[in-house]
């Protein structure tokens, strides 16, 4: 099991004194502009389904809500000139910024993890992740490619959301994340499976990630 970012303080003394300690300002967002980072980290703790950020590089995880993702000037590219790839824009004429499925050190390799999923808990050791919303300027499409360089979208908020994938329990994978214009971006994922003991279905909390696509 991997070590938490959350710390449990036994002690109510030293939870206010630290209480107290802290800026009243919002705490400063971990940013990340490259690495092989999960942007989507599914576990199943205590009886509940939790997406958050897993920086597999350090072994470290985050809330959502406490990173930032950088994609940088480096990521901008031309649509492939292949009418298969016109759900990203205009082939061989509009311009993206990818986080590619492929890794790039200068870039965030972008991951969708459940390995912090046991086998048996949920039904067929099945979930499905639904992107619930994007808001930026832009859309994000979420897609691999085949051998021959062929398109597969796995999501694509260009298309009208909710969008879903369907994942398997201590998976891990690495898609390209695409998007169309430069700005910030909130994207909210949730998580769901049916427990295979019950029957119940369990959904994790929604889970908003921050991406700032520089232009």
């Amino acid at each position: 099991m991997r070590k938490p970012i959350r710390l449990l303080l036994a002690s109510g003394a030293v939870t206010t004194a630290l209480l107290a300690a802290a800026p009243p300002a919002q705490a400063s967002l971990v940013t990340f502009k490259s690495g092989h980072i999960d942007l989507v980290d599914i576990a199943y703790e205590a009886g509940e389904l939790e997406v958050g950020v897993h920086d597999e590089d350090n072994d470290v995880e985050y809330a959502a809500n406490e990173v930032k993702i950088v994609v940088g000037q480096q990521a901008e590219v031309t649509v492939p000139n292949d009418p298969a790839f016109g759900f990203l824009g205009t082939p061989g004429i509009s311009t993206v910024w990818v986080l590619p499925e492929i890794q790039n050190t200068d870039l965030v390799w972008p991951g969708i993890a459940t390995e912090e999923v046991e086998d048996g808990i949920f039904t067929a050791d099945e979930l499905t992740l639904t992107m619930q919303s994007v808001h930026g300027p832009g859309e994000l499409a979420i897609y691999t490619e085949n051998a021959v360089g062929q398109p597969n979208v796995l999501m694509d908020s260009g298309d009208a959301l909710p969008d879903t994938m369907a994942l398997t329990a201590g998976q891990h994978q690495h898609a390209n994340w695409a998007f169309d214009r430069a700005g910030t971006y909130c994207v909210t994922f949730r998580a769901t499976g049916t427990l295979a003991a019950t029957g119940q279905q369990v959904t994790s909390e929604a889970a908003t990630l921050r991406v700032v696509v520089e232009g």
